[in-house]
């Protein structure tokens, strides 16, 4: 099991995050001072480290850390990026990104750990259960042709490009097509291209060599390399720079990457799915993104259809996430009266399934044991 040792300020948000990865399954202790940090590091041999950027860390090369931050910027971000962190996620948290980090991190260490077959084959399936445990809820048209592309899809190695609306779940689509191809039992590697600063889009990518630059006080591989064997979900890549997409159709084209300040090509077996959220096509005539790169991304395209054109599956989806939610906050199940769902169905969710999600996750908090009409226009209406 995976220990993560979670450093916060906040009580409330280290007793959030303590409650969502126990549920998830994994081992975490937290503490708000920095100088236990060592002490505990050496004596419960944590995996990863949660730390708020406010605290004044070391040099992070030796802990895998995600860094969370109520202050975002540019240059907080490099910051952190450059002193060894392997992610940087703004709050609120998005836990679908801090969960697939973790999966991430949990499969390299299986990867490198020189455990037992057994004991590495358990660990792949607990992976893949909890994978599978983010189901695609939905009996509409719409999510139906999804799920057929899927299926039809994932045995090859095309690659794909996921386009949609943000919150409408191109993710889920992106793991599920992995859980359903015969790279399964291969590592499923996420970046997100839009949270990462031009500057080091490469070096996130394609690793890089100790010393290639300042703060590389090790050698580091890319997600690339790490995806060897299974998938890289290159998500927003529609706010990749220029000049990181000619790098990365390269190392589509040929099937190799060189490390920044290396000098030999790495051969690597990676299928890319990507997804945006932007009309690529537009883009291109913007001369914001390379058609080439398109073309290579784009051997099989799914749409992702918004929420607004699934308004059946709304019920499924609710009953679905207050399920979910009430057992992970230890509570009974809650009633949603018909008034109530009708009003949840009738709202317009530009935020889609993550927006419905959170707005369900808060009438769960503060109703009781119903769920009213009056409820959902009091606390979902902005």
């Amino acid at each position: 099991m995976t220990k993560i040792l979670i450093l916060e300020h906040s009580k409330s948000m280290r007793n959030s995050l303590r409650e969502r990865l126990d549920f998830e399954n994994y081992a975490t202790e937290a503490i708000d001072n920095e100088s236990q940090v060592s002490e505990l590091w050496h004596r419960k041999a944590f995996d990863v480290m949660i730390a708020d950027s406010e605290y004044q860390l070391p040099e992070m090369s030796d802990i895998p850390t995600i860094v969370i931050t109520s202050h975002p910027s540019i240059q907080s971000a490099v910051e952190a990026l450059k002193r060894g962190a392997v992610d940087y996620l703004p709050m609120p948290i998005d836990m679908n990104r801090l969960l697939g980090t973790l999966r991430t991190l949990s499969s390299s260490a299986d990867d490198a750990s020189g455990e037992p077959q057994g004991v590495a084959v358990r660990r792949t399936r607990q992976r893949r259960s909890a994978a599978r445990s983010e189901q695609m809820i939905g009996r509409s048209d719409s999510i139906e042709h999804v799920r057929r592309m899927i299926d039809r899809v994932a045995p090859s190695d095309a690659r794909v490009l996921i386009m949609g609306e943000n919150g409408t779940g191109k993710e889920l689509v992106a793991r599920s097509m992995h859980l359903k191809s015969s790279r399964c039992d291969g590592p499923f590697v996420e970046v997100n291209c839009a949270a990462i600063p031009a500057e080091l889009i490469e070096s996130e990518l394609f690793g890089h060599e100790k010393g290639s630059f300042t703060s590389a006080v090790r050698q580091r591989k890319g997600k690339f390399e790490l995806a060897d064997g299974g998938t890289l979900f290159m998500d927003e890549i529609g706010d990749m720079s220029l000049s990181a997409q000619a790098k990365v159709l390269r190392a589509l084209q040929e099937n190799k990457i060189t490390r920044v300040g290396g000098d030999k090509d790495i051969a690597v077996d990676v299928r890319v799915v990507a997804a945006t959220n932007k009309n690529i096509r537009d883009e291109i005539r913007r001369g914001n993104f390379r058609e080439d790169l398109y073309h290579r991304l784009s051997v099989i395209v799914i749409h992702v259809p918004p929420l607004r054109e699934r308004k059946g599956d709304v019920e499924l989806l609710v009953d679905y996430f207050i399920d979910n939610i009430c057992k992970s906050h230890g509570r009974d199940s809650i009633t949603v009266e018909e008034q109530a769902m009708a009003e949840l169905s009738s709202m317009p969710w530009t935020g889609n399934i993550r927006q419905l999600r959170n707005a369900v996750e808060r009438l769960t908090i503060l109703c009781n044991d119903r769920i009213t009409a009056d409820d959902v226009r009091a606390y979902c209406l902005d």
